[in-house]
């Protein structure tokens, strides 16, 4: 596998916890998760800290407009207020993983030799990577293209090195040729049962495209 040599930065379970550090970050993801008002108990419970914690933090975001407070005795119940001009960047940001795969495609379909299919295995692919995760990548060489073509071998450090500069993450390809998918696919190698299993493309064919077609 080739891989990146880049800083291991982003949190995709966690991405809110990533940018905002502390006790704020969690609160303000439990809250841009849901449309939902709840109240201090919940919120502390789903962000996994201290009611009194909470108590401490939820005022000032209040008082900055971000979210609105309703009383609804006997308690308060909170809710991010949507519209608030800070509240578009962090909705953004709670949904960094389907953003970031929205990028990759974007990036494998401007690379100057586009692979047959991009497909993302490993925690990315499963929904659980976070901040020590390596973004995992499939890459099928077309049909006609030698490994030691030139174009070719910059389009997949061009993937490796934009793919780290968005995501901050390490990235690693495993790079097949088209015609050998196939028997990889069958393979009982754990990297190839992961791929199967959680395989994710992001651009070009299916792994299904890629199996024979079966005989009548």
């Amino acid at each position: 596998m080739l891989a990146s040599r880049h800083p291991v930065l982003m949190d995709f379970v966690r991405p809110l916890d990533a940018v905002i550090p502390g006790v704020q970050g969690r609160i303000l993801a439990v809250l841009a998760e849901t449309t939902a008002e709840l109240n201090l108990r919940t919120i502390a419970r789903i962000a996994n800290v201290s009611e009194a914690q909470v108590s401490r933090v939820l005022p000032g975001l209040v008082s900055l407009g971000l979210v609105e407070r309703r009383e609804a005795p006997p308690s308060a119940l909170f809710q991010l207020v949507r519209e608030h001009i800070a509240a578009g960047p962090l909705l953004a940001l709670s949904r960094s993983r389907d953003r970031m795969i929205e990028k990759m495609r974007q990036i494998a379909e401007g690379l100057p030799l586009e692979p047959a299919s991009v497909v993302v295995f490993g925690s990315f692919a499963r929904g659980d990577a976070d901040e020590e995760s390596d973004i995992e990548t499939l890459l099928v060489r077309p049909l006609g293209i030698d490994d030691s073509d030139e174009t070719w071998s910059s389009a997949v450090q061009q993937w490796i090195d934009q793919v780290a500069n968005v995501s901050g993450n390490n990235v690693e390809v495993l790079e097949v040729a088209e015609p050998d998918v196939p028997a990889r696919l069958a393979s009982k190698r754990s990297v190839w049962q992961q791929i199967r299993r959680d395989g994710l493309v992001v651009s070009g064919s299916s792994l299904e495209s890629f199996q024979p077609a079966a005989r009548g």
